[in-house]
């Protein structure tokens, strides 16, 4: 730390930023148990426990406290599927176990961005990130094959499988999953 800075302007902000992802917490919450269209500013307010100006202040209007909750989630996915795309082991079986994670065990990520991607089709703000996670999930594609069609599929693939599980209409079975992400990129394999 510099020798003239202020250390209480690093506890503000340190607070600052503990209140703002207080909020998007809160807000992910809500989507998760009412959706998207039951968030408001006010709402927001009362689910993090914080005064009802507080979600106004950092984020000025709803879209751009649903920019920032779904950026979370974006992050998250994100972060969990580079993981897999650059880890070296088996990317099918990486993404399968990302996928069931995020639909048993991180459940309000898998929700959220479901809401949210819904959301995004109907706010321009939102497409860029709610795109983020299916370009990632495409990047895991390409290493499997160069097939435009097929990584196209398994893209597709991927985000349907996250669905039938939320639904409960598919088991959260990561050995399921992958031979479902296989079937698209490695027919031939699946079928042995």
């Amino acid at each position: 730390m510099r020798e003239d800075a202020d250390p209480s302007i690093d506890g503000r902000r340190r607070r600052g930023d503990r209140s703002r992802q207080e909020i998007i917490d809160a807000t992910l919450a809500l989507i998760e148990r009412d959706g998207a269209a039951g968030v408001t500013h006010r709402r927001v307010a009362r689910e993090a426990r914080v005064a009802s100006s507080l979600p106004h202040y950092y984020f000025a209007t709803l879209d751009d406290l649903l920019v920032a909750a779904l950026t979370t989630v974006a992050d998250a996915f994100s972060a969990m599927i580079r993981a897999v795309a650059d880890g070296g082991g088996d990317p099918l079986r990486g993404l399968a176990e990302v996928l069931v994670d995020c639909a048993t065990r991180t459940r309000t990520l898998g929700i959220a961005e479901r809401e949210l991607s819904t959301l995004a089709s109907r706010r321009p703000a939102l497409v860029p990130t709610a795109r983020r996670w299916r370009d990632d999930v495409a990047d895991i594609g390409r290493l499997l094959t160069d097939d435009p069609d097929r990584i196209e599929a398994f893209v597709a693939v991927a985000d349907g499988v996250c669905t039938a599980i939320l639904l409960g209409s598919m088991p959260a079975d990561a050995d399921r999953v992958q031979r479902a992400l296989r079937s698209v990129v490695d027919p031939a394999r699946n079928s042995e």
